[in-house]
């Protein structure tokens, strides 16, 4: 509906210009314009241009080559199905119908339908909110309550990864969020200069004053930049006139490790802290993760409020899987491929199945069809969007459900999808 809408507004004599990472967008455009050939510094480059199969022949384009050959799926066995399940009944709020839906435990689920079919109400309004009242009542008392959503012993916590950002101030970064900076403060804490002056990993904290023994600038308070207030228009960020943006004082960054300052480890970009910490098993795991999900071209100390929702996103998956092995979580994440190119998505697919395999529970929200390819079980919500919607027209592998959706959109798109992307 869409395709055809843009189609029609160029029919009328105009220019769309269109910014996208969807498949059959791509395809269906006249002409490309693919950047790259990586992410940050290894982007910015008009790699190829031209018509959909000119891309498809270009071979510096990673476009060209997922649209010349796309994942194939399922990329893995499918797990089977679960003895236990998080079960949500006779939910009614907004358009559900009385759904009562059943979630297996320790497997891969993914929810679709048309927009307004009622996902969001269900998974989100419904499944989370019910999931952490049944948790707080488990821990509260032993007496049983009424709760719609029926959680197994198995599950022990239950959390949304969502494209919030992860830090509300810019001293808040990649580093400190998924927790490895208390490992690279105690390495430079380790240095015989700082022995010598008596730092400990305090000192290379940017959230500790020099009154408690910091060693931030306390005139940026160790955010390397000032805001200034500017009447009637919105507030402007500039670099720190203390500390030129490194965040520290002149005497902390005299101390190095392998030839290094604090600000300018906070400067490497994730694959370039890969190798410089190499020697680090503890440092190297967390990076590698980010590394994994695509992420190598982010700096460890940038600034959280410029991160993007999808940037934001895989940093709290990489958090997740950086934990000791727990399992036993019920994670939910609405649209997480929002954003991402089909290479991303492909690193994505891994990363959830990752969480999975670690006994985790997983629901995502999701219109991708690379997505939807994966799952151990789609459940189909419709048929149509607003009253129309709030029913399952179609549930179980992606096998099943092109087998039996008869009144499944969802069947239907992805019937084709895998006609050409299947195994």
């Amino acid at each position: 509906m869409l395709l055809r809408t843009l189609k029609k507004l160029r029919e009328k004599g105009n220019t769309v210009v269109v910014v996208e990472h969807d498949e059959t967008t791509i395809r269906a455009a006249e002409h490309l314009i693919d950047l790259g050939p990586g992410a940050g510094i290894h982007g910015g480059r008009l790699v190829a241009a031209g018509t959909p199969k000119e891309i498809v022949r270009a071979s510096a384009s990673v476009t060209g080559r997922f649209l010349r050959e796309p994942m194939r799926h399922p990329t893995r066995p499918r797990r089977g199905e679960s003895k236990l399940f998080v079960e949500v009944r006779d939910a009614t709020l907004h358009n559900l119908k009385r759904l009562t839906v059943k979630f297996p435990v320790s497997r891969f689920t993914v929810v679709t339908g048309v927009s307004g079919s009622g996902k969001s109400t269900l998974v989100r309004d419904v499944l989370l909110r019910g999931a952490e009242t049944a948790l707080r009542d488990r821990r509260d008392s032993s007496e049983r309550k009424e709760n719609r959503v029926v959680l197994p012993p198995d599950i022990r916590r239950v959390l949304e990864v969502d494209q919030t950002p992860i830090g509300k101030t810019p001293r808040s970064c990649p580093a400190t969020y998924v927790g490895f900076y208390d490992d690279i403060r105690r390495l430079f804490a380790q240095v015989p200069e700082a022995k010598m002056r008596g730092y400990g990993p305090e000192r290379f904290s940017f959230n500790v004053p020099t009154a408690r023994g910091g060693g931030r600038c306390d005139a940026c308070e160790g955010q390397g930049i000032k805001r200034i207030a500017m009447s009637f228009l919105p507030d402007v960020r500039v670099p720190c006139d203390e500390c030129g943006g490194r965040r520290f004082t002149l005497e902390t960054l005299e101390v190095r490790f392998k030839g290094k300052t604090i600000a300018d480890v906070l400067a490497m970009s994730v694959e370039e802290a890969l190798e410089f910490f190499k020697a680090e098993p503890f440092l190297t795991r967390p990076l590698s993760l980010l590394h994994d999900v695509g992420l190598d071209y982010l700096t460890l100390g940038q600034q959280s409020p410029t991160l993007s929702g999808g940037e934001a996103q895989r940093i709290k998956l990489v958090t997740e899987l950086a934990k000791p092995t727990q399992g036993r979580t019920l994670y939910i994440l609405d649209e997480p491929t929002v954003g991402l190119h089909m290479a991303d998505v492909a690193r994505l697919v891994e990363v959830l199945h990752r969480l999975v395999d670690a006994g985790n529970t997983l629901v995502v929200i999701e219109h991708n069809l690379d997505i939807m390819a994966e799952a151990d079980r789609i459940i189909d919500l419709g048929p149509e969007g607003g009253d129309a919607g709030g029913r399952v027209v179609a549930q179980g592998a992606p096998e099943e459900v092109i087998r039996d959706g008869a009144r499944s959109y969802t069947a239907k798109i992805l019937r084709k999808f895998l006609k050409t992307h299947g195994r």
